[in-house]
C-alpha cells in the first residue's frame, strides 16, 4: 500500500491570484523593485536647472567696464552716422566735439541728438573733434574712447570709433594695451 503524498500549500502572491491576501506594503515593494534609477524626464529637469543656473553665473561675471565701453562706442558710431546723414540731407556741416560732461553736435539742423555717455566713466582720449559733412566723402577720422576708472592701469582697454571717409563709422579695437594719460 502506498503512502499518501503530503500536499504542501505554498502561499504565493501573483497578479490575478485573488485568493491570497496581499501584503500591506505590496505597492511600495513593486515600485522599489522596478525603480532602479532616474527616469529620463527627471534627468532632463535637473540638467535644465543646472544650465539655467550656470548661464546666470556667466552673465553675472561679465566684464562690466569693457561691456559699458563697447556699448558707448557702438552708440557713438550710430549717433555719428545719424549726424552725418542729417548733414548731407540739409547741406550744412556738422561738427562733433567732446566735452568734459559728454559730447555735443554743432550745426545740426535736424532733431537734437543725445549728448551724454551711457556710462559715467567713459571719456575720450585727448581732444577729439570730428567734421561730419556735408560732403558724402569726408576725410579719414576717428575718436578713441577709454574707461576713466582704469586711469593708471597698464592693461586699460581702449576702443576706437573711426571711418575711412567713405564707409560708416565702426568700432575698432586697438592692438595691445596702453596706459591712460
Amino acid at each position: 500500500m502506498a503512502l499518501p503524498v503530503a500536499k504542501v500549500k505554498t502561499r504565493m502572491w501573483a497578479a490575478g491570484n485573488s485568493r491570497l491576501a496581499r501584503p500591506s506594503n505590496w505597492r511600495r515593494q513593486i515600485r522599489q523593485s522596478r525603480h532602479g534609477g532616474f527616469t529620463l524626464l527627471e534627468l532632463l529637469v535637473v540638467i535644465s536647472i543646472i544650465a539655467a543656473a550656470s548661464a546666470g553665473v556667466v552673465l553675472a561675471l561679465r566684464d562690466g567696464t569693457q561691456t559699458a565701453l563697447d556699448r558707448d562706442a557702438q552708440r557713438l558710431a550710430v549717433l555719428l552716422e545719424s549726424a552725418r546723414a542729417q548733414s548731407r540731407a540739409s547741406g550744412v556741416g556738422v561738427r562733433w566735439q567732446a566735452t568734459p560732461a559728454g559730447f555735443e553736435f554743432t550745426g545740426l539742423a535736424g532733431p537734437p541728438l543725445p549728448t551724454r555717455w551711457l556710462s559715467a566713466s567713459t571719456r575720450t582720449v585727448g581732444t577729439a573733434s570730428l567734421q561730419l559733412g556735408p560732403e558724402p566723402m569726408i576725410g579719414a577720422q576717428g575718436v578713441e574712447l577709454a574707461d576713466e576708472s582704469q586711469r593708471g592701469n597698464s592693461q586699460a582697454t581702449w576702443v576706437r570709433v573711426a571711418t575711412d571717409g567713405l564707409r560708416p563709422f565702426s568700432l575698432q579695437s586697438l592692438p595691445g594695451s596702453k596706459e591712460l594719460p
